[in-house]
């Protein structure tokens, strides 16, 4: 059992704790990083799967996260664009498959005409709100206790355009149904990203990957933080107090207890999803509004499927490997081929209530529907994957969902403004509680420098406040 004596401990060893963890240190303060998994890179994990490099996590990168590609640049990662030359596919309503270039489905005249209604009234609700503090909007309730499935349906009898609209937030992002969160979660979603039609457009929210895989965001970070990082270190209790010293002190005293560290510190950054914080006892428990806040939090579900080909087969068809499908299967599959990889690599997504249905089936039946589903966008050889492989977050013990964590139908407007609230040293640190880059890297990444930054400040004031009292003393 280690002992350690820091000025913070950091719970969670992804991104955003990392990243906390690297700045506090350039302040000048001592930090310990606990972390459960056998690994870094929380919700971000690049592995080797039957000799195929699989991005089982996040991996994107867009235009609008300067954040993170300022800490790519800092750390001497490149990036590689997406694949996306050739024809996209659509498969529609009635189930026909239709090829099609540039940013619109190939939908009907008048589904077109309600698809651009839908997003110019959520582009115009993003920039009048925005990602910051959503819910002190004077139409935060209002937005907060309806359903995105039925705010959809208030400004379209579309069905077609609706179910659309909604396949970009609802299974491509939040990965719950439509009807299960609000549509002020629905504009915080786009307001993250800087607007809804960034949302839409594949080539700007997909735009970019890492080489070599995200992964190495929290692998060189821990590399250079060395053995302040634990793993296999489930922390099971956190108590703290005021700092008796001088009975004058305006810090606390904070004990951390894992499975491999106890941890004696001032300050404490819960770097993991709001789902995971009840697997810590606090001591003394947290207050009312926190514990009735996160009961309001959960993550969605999706499936996040792989599948390695000889060769990138779509190409040949002049296909870019982009497809759509809000009554599909797999509603989303884009070209995910390695940087300098000779082999084709598909991924596709399945959300939602779709997800529950397919985790019915036995597994080879659930690898047929699911290439079935793909074959439906790209043709019969991909039916014939050399690697399949399925990650499944909601399994995964220090996760439990995918991507992020999102309110409940009028969670947001009613604990949105408390979410970022420290107790007494207990401070929140999460893509889940970002605005700009909201439930991604990026995200998780501004929250980390944030985080930090708050506490150098707060030890600094309460440095501060202490000399003072000698001073007078």
């Amino acid at each position: 059992m280690l002992n350690l004596d820091r000025d913070v401990v950091i719970v969670g060893a992804g991104p955003s704790g990392l990243t906390a963890a690297r700045e506090l240190k350039k302040a000048g303060l001592s930090v310990a990083v606990l972390e459960a998994r056998d690994r870094v890179g929380g919700r971000t994990w690049t592995d080797n799967v039957d000799g195929a490099m699989l991005e089982i996590g996040g991996q994107w990168v867009s235009p609008d996260q300067t954040a993170l590609l300022e800490l790519l640049d800092e750390l001497g990662l490149k990036t590689y664009s997406r694949y996306r030359e050739g024809d996209s596919v659509y498969v529609g309503a009635d189930g026909k498959k239709t090829r099609y270039t540039g940013d619109s489905f190939p939908v009907s005249e008048t589904t077109g005409v309600e698809m651009d209604k839908l997003i110019g009234i959520l582009d115009g609700l993003a920039a009048e709100i925005g990602a910051t503090e959503p819910w002190a909007h004077p139409k935060a309730r209002e937005l907060d206790t309806i359903s995105f499935h039925h705010w959809l349906r208030r400004n379209s009898n579309d069905e077609e355009a609706c179910n659309n609209i909604g396949l970009f937030i609802a299974g491509g992002m939040l990965t719950k149904p439509a009807h299960a969160f609000s549509a002020l979660q629905a504009v915080l979603m786009a307001a993250s990203a800087g607007s809804f039609s960034h949302l839409t457009d594949e080539d700007f929210i997909l735009d970019k990957r890492v080489i070599g895989g995200m992964q190495q965001v929290s692998l060189l970070q821990a590399a250079e933080l060395g053995a302040d990082v634990v793993l296999y270190s489930p922390v099971r209790t956190i108590h703290w107090s005021e700092d008796p010293d001088d009975g004058i002190s305006s810090r606390h005293r904070v004990t951390v207890g894992s499975e491999r560290a106890t941890v004696n510190a001032h300050f404490v950054i819960m770097a993991v999803p709001p789902n995971l914080y009840s697997r810590v006892s606090f001591d003394p428990p947290l207050p009312r509004r926190q514990h009735q806040m996160h009961q309001h939090q959960s993550l969605g579900l999706v499936i996040k499927v792989h599948a390695v080909y000889s060769t990138p087969f779509w190409r040949e068809d002049g296909l870019s490997g982009t497809g759509f499908g809000a009554g599909s299967l797999v509603q989303e599959v884009y070209d995910n081929t390695n940087h300098g990889d000779s082999r084709g690599t598909l991924v596709g997504f399945i959300s939602d209530e779709k997800a529950d249905a397919v985790f019915e089936l036995g597994a080879e039946d659930r690898r047929r529907a699911v290439l079935e589903s793909i074959a439906g966008f790209l043709g019969d050889k991909a039916l014939d994957a050399e690697v399949y492989y399925e990650s499944d977050w909601g399994s995964e013990e220090w996760t439990r969902g995918a991507y992020a964590s999102s309110y409940d139908l009028g969670g947001l407007h009613r604990y949105g403004k408390d979410q970022h609230a420290p107790v007494g040293p207990i401070y929140w640190c999460s893509s889940d509680l970002a605005a700009e880059g909201y439930q991604h890297v990026d995200g998780a990444v501004r929250m980390g420098q944030r985080t930090a930054a708050r506490i150098v400040a707060a030890a600094d004031a309460s440095g501060a406040a202490n000399m003072a009292a000698v001073a007078v003393g």
